[in-house]
């Protein structure tokens, strides 16, 4: 297994998918690093070389924000919006959807299972 930042990349698996495994990898951006690198994308991971895992983790660190900094990031970007107190900022504090969605029906996934109103007899 090859372990770049800070991922275990199955062995069996080619590498453009293997990268994908990476938070804030998918699959244009694990292409564009294989191309900048010169890894063929078809390669297995039990093929790499250490050589050219070095550079594929030399490339990501050194040009890409991913996983722990990555996830960081999102969540200050988050936690700015909730402290300036704007509409989006709300919405996060609220637990309701942020982008605009319809909220009388649907979005049960913010808003958690329904809660049960007792009926009158």
């Amino acid at each position: 297994m090859a372990r770049i930042a800070g991922v275990d990349i199955p062995k069996n698996e080619r590498v453009e998918i293997g990268l994908t495994r990476i938070f804030g990898i998918g699959r244009s951006l694990s292409n564009k690093i294989l191309k900048e690198t010169g890894v063929e994308p078809n390669k297995r991971v039990k093929d790499l070389t250490d050589d050219e895992i070095v550079k594929i983790r030399s490339e990501i660190e050194k040009n890409y924000k991913v996983e722990g900094e990555l996830r960081k990031e999102i969540s200050m970007n988050i936690k700015r919006l909730m402290d300036i107190g704007c509409y989006r900022g709300l919405r996060h504090m609220a637990n309701l959807p942020v982008r605009g969605q319809r909220t009388r029906t649907n979005s049960r996934t913010r808003k958690g299972p329904r809660r049960k109103i007792m009926k009158k007899k």
